[in-house]
Parts: structure tokens; C-alpha cells; sequence
């Protein structure tokens, strides 16, 4: 079975199928490309270097690197282990880390010199995808505010309580219209 191809915000194509609630799957937030498909958090070898990168930072397993990518987008993203495992292995078959001592039945994996030179070759590219996956985190904060959603909710259901009235008037209608610009022309001005 052939699967459509998904694009990334970079407009490539993602790294790999059943890239585990990819960004913009509407499971863990995101958006969606021009055309409406969903989008990618990585494209091509991306992941192999941001994995490679906190690796660098401190040996890590599998578990701790999906954790430690959704903390940087603040629980908006979080790799499938059906990524992450296969992308260790192949990072593992390139020489660029080794596993080192386990911790029980995890494989903890250290770079190597060849994995910290594959780093300083790309350098550059390794500080925008980590700072695109703090951006993640930083926008997930400022616009998914638990507070708010209950807030909106309370108005949604006051609103459908009130607009399904029979005798709703005229005058009451346009009341609550009023009331709802203001209160979107008192936000935008905060």
C-alpha cells in the first residue's frame, strides 16, 4: 500500500510513515500546510541530528529522548517509539553512537567522535531545530492556557444555551453580539 507523502513546514518531505503524531496531527497540536495535509515536525535526516545532539548533551535511552523532545515543545510534540528506536539503530549502524552500559533492559547510548564531528559539521542546522522545537514549546505555552479553554467553553455553552431560546428578541440578539466585540476589543488591547 502506497501512502500520500507529507510535507514539513520546510516544504521537504517527512522523515519516514507513522511518524508518530507528527506535528500538526491534532493529537498533540500543530497545524496544517498550505494545502491542508498534515504537517511534519522533521524532515530527512533532522531527527538523526537532534537525537544526535542530546546524546551529546548527556547518554541517553530511548524513553528519555521522546520525554526530553516533548519537554522542549512543551507537550505539543512527542516522537513515536516507532521512530525513535529505528532512527537509534541507524545512528548506531553509522558509527555516530554506541551503546554503553544499560540501565536494566534499556539500551543507553553515548555519542562517539565520529557522531560529535557529524554535530560540528552541522552545527548550524542542529541550533534551528533546537530552537524550533523551543519555539513549539514557547508558543504551546502562550496559547494553551488551561484557563482559557474553560473560559471559552463557559461562553460556548452559555451562548448555545441562549441563542437556542424560542423567544429570543431582536434587541437581546444584538445585545450579546455587543457584549462579545467588546470583550474581543478589550483582549486585543491587553
Amino acid at each position: 500500500m502506497r501512502r500520500a507523502p507529507c510535507y514539513a513546514p520546510g516544504g521537504g518531505r517527512g522523515f519516514g510513515h507513522g511518524f508518530g503524531g507528527g506535528f500538526g496531527s491534532g493529537r498533540r497540536g500543530g497545524g496544517r500546510g498550505e494545502r491542508g495535509e498534515r504537517r511534519r515536525m522533521f524532515d530527512g535526516g533532522e531527527l538523526r541530528l537532534v537525537l544526535l545532539k542530546l546524546i551529546a548533551d548527556e547518554p541517553r535511552h530511548g524513553y528519555d529522548l521522546i520525554r526530553r523532545i516533548e519537554e522542549l515543545t512543551g507537550g505539543a510534540y512527542a516522537p513515536s517509539p516507532g521512530v525513535i528506536y529505528p532512527t537509534l539503530t541507524l545512528l548506531d549502524d553509522m558509527g555516530l553512537i554506541e551503546a554503553t552500559d544499560s540501565e536494566g533492559a534499556k539500551k543507553l547510548f553515548a555519542i562517539t567522535e565520529a557522531g560529535e564531528a557529524e554535530l560540528d559539521a552541522n552545527k548550524d542546522s542542529v541550533e534551528r531545530l533546537i530552537a524550533r522545537l523551543t519555539d513549539v514549546g514557547e508558543e504551546r505555552q502562550r496559547t494553551d492556557s488551561a484557563s482559557v479553554r474553560r473560559a471559552m467553553g463557559n461562553l460556548k455553552a452559555v451562548l448555545m444555551n441562549r441563542l437556542g431560546d424560542r423567544d429570543l428578541d431582536e434587541a437581546t440578539l444584538h445585545g450579546i453580539v455587543a457584549l462579545i466585540d467588546e470583550a474581543a476589543q478589550k483582549i486585543e488591547r491587553l
